[in-house]
Formats: C-alpha cells, sequence, structure tokens
C-alpha cells in the first residue's frame, strides 16, 4: 500500500510520521519497530526514531510505502 504524509514544517520525525500514516498505532508500536530494523527510509535500514525526513524522503515498513510530500 502506498501513504503519503503532508509536511505541515520542514520536517517531520521518523516516529511521528510512522503514526501519521497509519502505519503504526503508537509511539511505543513506532519505537519497537524501527529498534527491529523493520523500517527503511530511501532504501537504507533506519534505527533513529528521531530521524528527520524531508519532502520527497520515502519510508518502507513491512511492505508498504510512505512518501513524505510538503
Amino acid at each position: 500500500m502506498k501513504m503519503t504524509v503532508k509536511l505541515r514544517e520542514d520536517y517531520i520525525r521518523l516516529g511521528q510520521a510512522l503514526k501519521a500514516s497509519g502505519a503504526a498505532g503508537s509511539g511505543v508500536d513506532a519505537k519497537i519497530m524501527i529498534r527491529e530494523g523493520l523500517i527503511k527510509v530511501n532504501g537504507e535500514t533506519e534505527y533513529q526514531r528521531g530521524k528527520k525526513l524531508y519532502d520527497g524522503d520515502v519510508v518502507e515498513c513491512e511492505g508498504d510505502t510512505i512518501e513524505i510530500i510538503k
């Protein structure tokens, strides 16, 4: 499934993006998914929940794609 998250500011943090897209039900869920290496940002596995995402970044989460748009 392809989802989008529209930026309200210049960036959004990875954990927030996962919650905003519905990929994670809560911050705790997002933290666990990231810690277990289930999340890729622009093709690279990401382990930082606070990673800043900008317009054009793509997050992969268990077969779903989340595109960050301005």
